[in-house]
């Protein structure tokens, strides 16, 4: 199993309970998401997920495997956008700066999501830094990714990241071939993350803590403009906002994201090492079961 070297700890901020934890395991098993994968390369892999109830007076988080780490695919982008925003906010660079596209970062040869009429990044575009922001999230765009890694500049990211305790979750790698990869980040190991770190990820955004109330609500934004609705949302009622970052590729699946119908309001992760095409269906009856316990809580 692909393991960071990193243990991941639930901070003090957070209520757990038995009763929540179990109720989570019991909706696990009945959608059959409990077992041992094959990932590949990665081997045999279990998935990652949390829950956090945002109605409650101090925050409840539960899951499964909740500290497993597994590769994130594009959920990663959102760490990516922190950066990049905090900066921003710093006065480093303004949104509205012009950014020019260069090769080997122009890696798209298909729209994420082929319906979006943005067209795709080619070497010599000059475009913005908003821009690209809302490609690499609303569409989980990989050219605008790497365009914003060089931006933000990886050793920036986990420097962020571990301020928020996120060791084992650092940004490694681009969205490209590593014989194109800068130098020294062509032998490293592959970015992971889990369900924890992104659970509270998103906690952050909601209670304005992400760095600071605007990177939060900046962020914020951003994921209430997901184009991606085949994963979790399919288990939501239409009345629920649903602010989140999806990321798939080969046998990963995962979703992420704040669920608000103006009552229930919860995180929810989920991290899965199985192809889209198989963990559709259970992501949808998981999300469906979660919101559900989530109003019977209340």
């Amino acid at each position: 199993m692909a393991q960071s070297k990193s243990k991941a700890t639930v901070p003090g901020y957070y209520l757990q309970k038995k009763s929540f934890t179990d109720s989570l395991q019991q909706i696990v098993h009945d959608v059959q998401l409990d077992g041992i994968y094959d990932a590949g390369d990665d081997g045999m892999e279990k998935i990652s997920f949390a829950v956090i109830d945002l109605n409650s007076r101090k925050p409840l988080i539960g899951g499964v495997n909740m500290d497993n780490f597994i590769y994130p695919a594009s959920l990663y982008k959102m760490y990516v956008a922190m950066e990049v925003l905090k900066q921003v906010s710093e006065g480093k660079y303004s949104l509205f700066q012009s950014y020019v596209v260069k090769s080997p970062n122009d890696v798209d040869q298909t729209r994420e999501i082929a319906w979006d009429p943005r067209p795709l990044l080619h070497d010599g575009d000059t475009v913005t830094i908003d821009y690209l922001l809302d490609l690499m999230i609303t569409r989980s765009d990989n050219s605008a990714a790497n365009c914003l890694i060089d931006v933000a500049g990886r050793k920036n990211i986990d420097k962020t990241m571990h301020e928020n305790n996120w060791f084992g979750s650092e940004v490694t790698r681009k969205y490209l071939s590593r014989q194109y990869e800068d130098p020294g980040y062509d032998t490293i190991r592959g970015t992971e993350t889990c369900a924890l770190h992104a659970a509270d990820f998103m906690y952050k955004v909601y209670t304005n803590k992400l760095i600071n109330p605007w990177v939060s609500q900046q962020m914020k934004v951003l994921l209430g403009r997901q184009l991606d609705t085949t994963k979790l949302q399919t288990g939501l009622p239409p009345n629920a906002m649903f602010y989140h970052k999806t990321g798939w590729w080969n046998y990963f699946t995962n979703d992420v994201g704040i669920v608000d119908d103006g009552k229930t309001k919860y995180v929810i992760a989920l991290l899965t090492p199985i192809t889209e095409e198989q963990v559709r269906p259970k992501m949808k009856e998981l999300s469906k079961r979660v919101y559900y316990l989530m109003k019977k809580l209340h």
